[in-house]
């Protein structure tokens, strides 16, 4: 039986994975971290998003553009909007851009319901939804080419959503499945903003957020074999020294808290199956050592097909993660749902600054 190190792991490739998190207009960082990334040179095998992340992720993936850094910051300049008033202070101007999407919605990404007449426009209890996403496909059609995401040669496109009926992980994956912008839109209806959910394949689809917000554990399921060095994008801070001081801002660290990256047990537990397999080969070289009889031999013979298998089909661990944290310097609840010019440009400069210190400190 031959060892990993020297036979079958010369087989294996190493895969260069990114990771996005959902986080509605916050994405626009995702934006900046992505311009940055692709100005070093760094090339990706996987592109993994849920929400916001898994839009960001197919306009990386399937661009009509060659350059899919200049057309991902093109379509986050399109979704902004310059109806706050100049001179508004940074303190105020997100209160009155949430407030105005809330209201007014967004041309290229939502539209509120109360602008549609409907059959039970006059019974909002039962309405299922505030907003319809319609504008955020055609948005996205302008700027992806889902024929062009089946291409081998692109990065592997996996997104994640939630089924309603079951609570459990939808997700898409380019390497199987023909991803639609329906699959991505699928990622993106985020029900406690009342968006509408979408129906495909006989499934009806909520926001990937609901279970995780950083889709590391769907592509570790979706490609366990290879050893990975993974840049995770992390939208919500997890280091928040003020206490809040009101109920908003109670709300406000409560959903940080539940958002934010938590895939240290994903590393973790990748390292343990590591350590399990080599201490089964140093098990397996002691017992080839000794004398055994045929029924043992036998038997060892059998476990060692089990090993391979294993070590073939899950033996890849995270070799390095490289976290891109965006840190708040204003605690807002809906600072996700701030779609300014102003604020969508600061977002994308602060990615690009701080993946570059992130890119510095890892050497």
């Amino acid at each position: 039986m031959q060892s990993l190190s020297s036979k079958e792991k010369q087989s294996l490739h190493f895969e260069t994975v990114l990771i996005l998190q959902g986080g509605g207009s916050l994405g626009a960082y995702e934006c900046g971290v992505y311009k940055a990334l692709d100005r070093h040179g760094i090339k990706f095998d996987i592109v993994a998003g849920t929400s916001i992340g898994a839009i960001n992720a197919s306009i990386i993936t399937g661009s009509k553009s060659d350059e899919p850094a200049r057309a991902l910051e093109e379509f986050w300049l399109d979704l902004s909007e310059g109806v706050t008033p100049p001179g508004l202070p940074d303190e105020i101007r997100p209160y009155f851009a949430s407030a105005y999407s809330a209201i007014f919605g967004n041309p290229k990404a939502f539209f509120p319901r109360w602008f549609l007449p409907s059959p039970d426009y006059f019974t909002p209890y039962f309405w299922q939804y505030l907003y319809d996403i319609t504008p955020l496909k055609n948005t996205l059609n302008q700027y992806v080419d889902f024929q062009k995401i089946q291409d081998p040669k692109k990065p592997r496109l996996i997104v994640s959503s939630t089924d309603i009926q079951n609570a459990k992980p939808s997700v898409f994956d380019s390497k199987y499945d023909k991803i639609e912008a329906e699959h991505v839109l699928a990622s993106a209806g985020y029900p406690f903003y009342g968006i509408a959910w979408t129906q495909k394949s006989g499934k009806y689809l909520w926001d990937g957020t609901l279970l995780s917000n950083t889709p590391l554990r769907e592509v570790i399921n979706a490609s366990p074999k290879y050893d990975k060095k993974v840049y995770v994008v992390d939208l919500f801070p997890r280091d928040q020294h003020e206490i809040p001081n009101n109920m908003f801002e109670v709300w406000h660290r409560a959903r940080d808290i539940m958002y934010a990256d938590k895939t240290e047990h994903n590393v973790h537990m990748s390292k343990i199956v590591t350590r399990y397999l080599k201490i089964i080969r140093e098990m397996h070289d002691i017992l080839t050592t000794s004398s055994l009889d045929e029924k043992a031999k036998s038997r060892l013979g059998q476990l060692e097909k089990e090993y391979q298998k294993l070590a073939s089909d899950r033996g890849g661990i995270i070799d390095q993660i490289i976290r891109i944290q965006r840190r708040e310097h204003i605690h807002f609840l809906f600072e996700d749902a701030d779609f300014s010019l102003a604020t969508i440009k600061e977002l994308i400069d602060r990615g690009e600054r701080d993946a570059k210190e992130a890119l510095a400190r890892s050497g």
